[in-house]
């Protein structure tokens, strides 16, 4: 990245305060741009990263972890930036890099949805920009602990010599991937659980313990596959499961799904998703970008995508009332 330079954290919510926090505990120069409430609680208590596998560590402002709130005072010195805002702030982020960083900055989408790298290519030029992945999810506890609550390794794409190494670090597992429109792709599949998992307000585990959830997820997947095969697109098998097979295996009956996926429940208690973390703090969700996406690809090839308009309208209908998860139970979905 060249000496002096720091890895930007464009964005730091609770992805991207992860991420920071993994790099800094690491010995990385890390600058969080964030909101101004969460670089207030980071700089009076520290930045508390934990996950499911027992890691809870302490990150300190310091040299080592810079906080800042206006994006010119902490882009001018990023040599790799990580941007990890919300979908619908891709473009406005991208237009603060072209402004405020230096031009030969690398840039990573650590983001949701599958068009955020190419909106930023626009923007900022292809040969800079790099498309990633990441698998798991992260939320804010209560306590102010960032937390991660499932499995994975963060992907992203193949070919930039040592972008890799210096992202690869404890709490942080990054790999390489040739095929990213098939992992993005893969990846939203798997998100379209995102939107189930706000509207019925109940943990991770909990929620994909429970069939008819499942069979909604299962709906909305094969919606998706049925508008990829039209399109020509391949998604990517990101766990031991292919794309295909996966929403038969989530209507199984509760007992043998339970023998087949004990990986895909061996999440912590503490995890939900990340729309259910926005619909709670007000905040507008990625829907457009997960459902919206498999609603606009089956329109484009003749397809109707009927389950995940209704679970769109729903999320859609809960930013709008603006109370939080509205707990729905399956049958109120369907």
């Amino acid at each position: 990245m060249g000496q002096g330079r720091r890895i930007l954290i464009a964005g730091a919510g609770s992805v991207g305060a992860y991420a920071g926090g993994c790099l800094a505990l690491e010995g990385r120069s890390v600058t969080l741009l964030g909101r101004p409430a969460l670089m207030e609680r980071v700089r009076a208590r520290g930045l508390r990263v934990s996950d499911l596998d027992g890691l809870d560590r302490k990150a300190l402002p310091g040299p080592c972890l810079r906080l800042d709130t206006d994006p010119a005072a902490a882009m001018e010195d990023a040599g790799l930036i990580l941007v990890t805002v919300k979908c619908a702030d891709t473009a406005a982020m991208a237009d603060l890099i072209a402004t405020h960083a230096p031009p030969d900055a690398w840039v990573i989408s650590l983001q949701n949805g599958v068009g955020n790298a190419g909106i930023l290519a626009d923007r900022l030029g292809p040969g800079r920009v790099v498309a990633g992945m990441v698998p798991f999810n992260i939320v804010q506890l209560p306590d102010g602990r960032i937390h991660r609550g499932t499995g994975g390794t963060i992907l992203i794409a193949a070919g930039f010599y040592g972008l890799r190494q210096e992202l690869d670090v404890p709490g942080l597992p990054v790999a390489e991937s040739a095929d990213m429109d098939g992992v993005l792709w893969g990846k939203l599949l798997i998100n379209l659980n995102n939107a189930l998992n706000a509207l019925s307000g109940l943990p991770l585990a909990e929620q994909l313990s429970a069939r008819p959830w499942r069979r909604l997820l299962a709906a909305q997947q094969l919606e998706g596959l049925a508008a990829l095969r039209r399109a020509g697109i391949r998604p990517a098998t990101l766990g031991a499961v292919s794309p295909r097979l996966l929403p038969h295996i989530l209507r199984l009956p509760d007992p043998l799904f339970r023998v087949l996926a004990r990986r895909m429940l061996s999440i912590d208690p503490l995890a939900r998703s990340s729309m259910w973390e926005d619909l709670e703090r007000r905040r507008p969700t990625e829907i457009d970008q997960l459902q919206g996406a498999v609603i606009a690809l089956a329109a484009r090839h003749g397809l109707s995508a009927p389950v995940s308009t209704r679970v769109r309208d729903l999320i859609q209908a809960a930013e709008a009332v603006g109370g939080g998860s509205p707990g729905l139970r399956p049958e109120a979905v369907t």
